[in-house]
Order: C-alpha cells, then structure tokens, then sequence
C-alpha cells in the first residue's frame, strides 16, 4: 500500500502525514447512487436545523428558557453535521479518500465538541423541564436568563474541554506505518488502533471522556425524569398529566435517538461484520440524526406548530398586502 502512503521523516524514524478513508463503499457505482441521496440530506439538515433557530429567534412566544435552550441545538446539529458531511460527500467523488494528519485530527475535534456539547445541552433541557414541572411558582425566579446564558455556556466549554483531551491524546502518538482509516470519517477509535506507540492513555482519556459528560449527562436526564414521572403522578386530573407528560414528549424522544443511536454505535457486540454494521449506525447517528431532531421538535410541539401558523399567517398577510 505504498501508493495509499504519505510518510513525513522525522530524524531517523518515519512518521505518517496523511490517513486515508475507506469510506461507506469501495464501489464506485454505488457511490455514485449514494452521493445525491446524502446531499439532499445535508441540505434538508440544514435548511430545518436553520428554520428552527430563526423561528424561536422571530416569536416572541417562543422567548422562554425552554426554546432558549432548544436554539442552540439545531446550531450543534449544523455544526456537527458540517463537520463530516461535505467531506464525505467529495468522497463519493473521489478514487482516494485522502484526508491530511491535521485535518483528521481537525474533523475529529469539531464532530466531538459537538457531541459532547449535545449530550450536556440535553441534561441542561432536562433539568428545565424537571424546574417547570416539579417547581411551576419558582420556576421564572430559578431559570433567569442569567443562568440560562451560563448554563448553555457551560455546556459549550465542557464539550471543548473534553473533546480537546482526548483529540491531543490521540493526535501525539506515533504513527508510522498503516495509515487506511476502516471508515467514512476520522473516527478516535479506528485511528488509535493505526498507532505505532502504546495507546493505553489515549483509550483511558477517551473512556473517561464518554464516563464523565456522556453517562453523567445520561445519569442527569434520567434522575430529572424520574423526578418528573412522580411528580406527574401525583397530579390528580388526567388533562394536567396529559399537559406535563407532552412538554417532555419532543425532548424525551430527541434524547432516546441521539443515546439510542449513539450507544449502538459504541456499545454494540463486534463481529465478523461488526465494521459494516457501524458504519449503517454511524451514518444513523451522524447524518440522520442532526436532520430528524429539528422535526422532531416541528412535530411534537404545539408551540413550535403554532409559531409557524403565525409565521405562515404574516407572511400570507404580506403577500397581500403587497
């Protein structure tokens, strides 16, 4: 695999300077039938994700902690989506899957800022939630725009801070030999394994990454709605439950699809065909989900449908007016 190989020397020892993907096929019809399909997914992404922030930035019915928070997502839905999308798709284009030592570290280091962010961005919502169910007459004195604004800051500087430890973890082992990355992006996993040194600190950093933001944000989630769940049960009539159980509908089921997905993708049993089955799941996690999380809020929430009814009615009045 000379040809597959960039080596940069350093003294006597040679050292690897480019990876290459392999990206989700090595067959370059199938490819081809992929690369409009996955297009027309990041662009949908997009074009929602961005729908959704400008409509709870336009209604003033939408300024509220709750879609404060629920801003920020579909913008870590681009940014994740941005970071392995177009690459993937000039892939499909393309014989080799080249990708140079600092943009694979690069690509690495913004997919897992933002999905480290994600994880304690949705804690954050939980624990909203559980102050507007479980604390209704406190809830506008508790979750003042101050400590909203910290809050989402927080989460932004914890997934900077913990995907940056393992990234430079990584990224500072020697490489020196095989370099084909059994992957469609840079992931820490299969690039560790590529290494020349010993990993053990790498994989140590990187597991105690997924055991402090990834199951402690989990752990924050689930003892939130444990707390929600019996404080709905203590409601008496069937409509106040109703009402409280559906506040939490469109953030319980964007939280089951983005941990579903993920610990498919990272707990899953290997197999002889466990590679090809990651990368099914990979593609679930990576791509999909960043595009069905903005509908998923658009369909489950009334006010996210109302907002748009008003929306669509000013702009129908506009039009007529004109």
């Amino acid at each position: 695999m000379t040809s597959s190989r960039s080596i940069g020397w350093n003294g006597n020892q040679s050292s690897v300077a480019i990876f290459v993907l392999l990206g989700l096929s090595d067959e370059k019809e199938l490819q081809l039938i992929l690369f409009p399909i996955f297009l027309g997914i990041y662009l949908v992404t997009l074009i929602w994700n961005l729908a959704l922030i400008l409509l709870i930035r336009k209604d003033s019915h939408l300024h509220t902690p709750m879609y404060f928070f629920l801003s920020f997502l579909p913008f870590i839905d681009i940014c994740y989506s941005s970071s392995i999308s177009p690459r993937m798709l000039s892939d499909f284009l393309k014989n080799k899957k080249i990708i140079s030592f600092i943009a694979c570290a690069t690509q690495y280091f913004v997919a897992a800022w933002m999905a480290l962010t994600e994880c304690c961005l949705l804690a954050t919502m939980a624990y909203d939630q559980y102050v507007a169910i479980c604390s209704p007459l406190q809830y506008s004195a508790i979750m003042v725009p101050g400590l909203c604004g910290k809050m989402v800051t927080g989460a932004y500087v914890s997934g900077f801070l913990s995907s940056l430890s393992p990234t430079v973890s990584c990224f500072h082992l020697y490489y020196c030999g095989p370099n084909i990355i059994q992957h469609f992006f840079c992931n820490l996993p299969q690039i560790i394994s590529l290494s020349c040194s010993n990993p053990f600190i790498s994989q140590m950093t990187l597991f105690l990454v997924a055991i402090v933001v990834s199951i402690s944000s989990l752990l924050v989630i689930l003892l939130s709605y444990g707390f929600i769940a019996a404080s709905i049960l203590k409601i008496s009539s069937g409509k106040g439950s109703t009402k409280a159980f559906n506040t939490c509908a469109s953030h319980l089921a964007t939280v089951r699809l983005y941990y579903g997905t993920a610990l498919s993708v990272y707990l899953c049993p290997k197999s002889n065909h466990s590679m090809k089955q990651d990368k099914v799941l990979s593609v679930f996690y990576v791509i999909i989900t960043p595009m069905l999380n903005p509908l998923i809020y658009s369909l489950r929430n009334k006010e996210i449908k109302g907002a748009l009814k008003r929306l669509i009615k000013r702009a129908i009045a506009l039009c007529q007016s004109e």
